[in-house]
């Protein structure tokens, strides 16, 4: 064979070599691609089908009727879809096209309502923990900013008010009380946040009307704080809570009885279950301890409704300890929330069944300070003897 035919020859298997070569690299471009194409449409297909389960969950709680809805997030369907948009108008939660507000808001009550962690949510609504993290953080600022809609604003109690247990309290804003719940701190800061009763809480106060409607909430203080502790610091606060001259607030015995806060009378029967059985008061001052109770026990009810409805509320949460005090403040507006929009609430009737056991710039007026006075205590030893007087002309 001559030098030209072996040349032709390697041209030749050149040829075929790079043939081969090109039609394998075409066959692995067309199989990368078709296996990419594969791993596509089978995650747009698992995308769907978690979207479809989700929304198939969404639609079981808020699509179909109201026993659900409340069992599921404490609320009807009409109280739910106008928090939405409250939260669209006031709450400034802005949306990103992937969850809707009412998902959202969905998973947001239903944490609140049944304490459970984000990989339980994010089974049920198929989505991911940080999803769920994300967006309950962001529904619960948005439910902070609605504090101006939602606090309800004091309003004192006329002259002859029909309801007996308040007709004697003429200028009576409502009741005001301390209450622990438990919350999950680091070791450190246990013994500072553990209360007389050996739990590690905070000591949050509220505030009510006689309609049960939250007026000032005051969650942060240590469980090893007194009430009257945190009703001093709230009090001092520029934002804090206001008593304007002449209005006051049903206190319990363990806080000072001075201008603003009408306490009962120390070393004499208060508590509601010592008047059962038919026992009677004997003079004036148990007397009106009696009725003050009775009144009182309404920030008690208060809070009873509040732990019952947020299961959140009844145990240590795993949030951050400010996570979980910006929680109690929102648990607190959106109970104002149902108790304004709800016809019929099934938690609070349950409590009824039970035996009853935004800042302001003008600071003209206003009690700033608790300290007994003789004026105060002679206006209520007054009180006392009057209502004790006319009940005694009735029997």
């Amino acid at each position: 064979m001559d030098e030209r035919k072996i040349v032709a020859c390697f041209i030749v298997k050149l040829w075929y070599l790079n043939i081969v070569t090109w039609l394998m690299m075409w066959f692995m471009m067309n199989h990368n691609s078709a296996r990419r194409r594969n791993r596509q449409l089978a995650l747009r297909n698992r995308t769907f089908v978690r979207r479809m389960v989700g929304s198939a969950y969404l639609d079981s709680i808020i699509g179909y009727d109201d026993v659900q809805c409340v069992n599921q997030i404490r609320m009807d369907r009409r109280t739910f879809h106008y928090l939405c948009q409250m939260l669209r108008d006031d709450g400034r939660v802005k949306l990103d096209g992937v969850v809707t507000m009412e998902e959202q808001v969905c998973m947001f009550l239903h944490i609140l309502a049944h304490h459970v962690k984000n990989r339980t949510i994010g089974s049920r609504f198929c989505r991911s923990g940080e999803t769920i993290s994300r967006y309950f953080n962001s529904i619960l600022h948005g439910v902070l900013r609605l504090q101006g809609r939602l606090l309800k604003v004091p309003e004192p109690i006329p002259n002859a008010y029909p309801d007996p247990k308040w007709s004697w309290f003429e200028n009576c804003l409502g009741a005001l009380d301390g209450t622990y719940i438990n919350v999950h701190v680091p070791e450190r800061d246990k013994p500072r946040y553990r209360s007389r009763k050996g739990e590690i809480a905070t000591n949050m106060l509220g505030v009510c009307n006689l309609d049960m409607n939250f007026i000032f909430v005051y969650p942060g203080w240590e469980g090893s704080a007194s009430d009257s502790r945190v009703l001093r610091d709230a009090i001092s606060r520029p934002s804090g809570l206001k008593v304007p001259t002449g209005c006051y607030y049903l206190v319990d015995g363990g806080y000072t009885n001075g201008p603003g806060y009408l306490a009962p009378y120390r070393g004499v029967r208060h508590h509601l279950s010592e008047w059962r059985n038919r026992r009677l008061p004997i003079n004036h001052e148990e007397y009106f301890n009696m009725k003050h109770a009775q009144a009182r026990n309404v920030i008690e009810r208060c809070f009873g409704l509040l732990k019952m409805r947020w299961s959140i509320l009844r145990g240590p949460s795993f949030f951050p300890i400010k996570t979980q005090l910006r929680i109690m403040i929102a648990c607190c507006l959106l109970h104002n929330l149902i108790r304004r929009h709800m016809s019929a609430d099934p938690i609070e009737n349950e409590i009824l069944n039970l035996d009853e056991s935004e800042s302001s710039d003008d600071d003209e007026d206003m009690i700033e300070s608790v300290q007994p006075t003789q004026e105060w205590t002679a206006w209520r030893n007054t009180l006392a003897m009057n209502m004790y007087n006319e009940w005694r002309a009735q029997v």
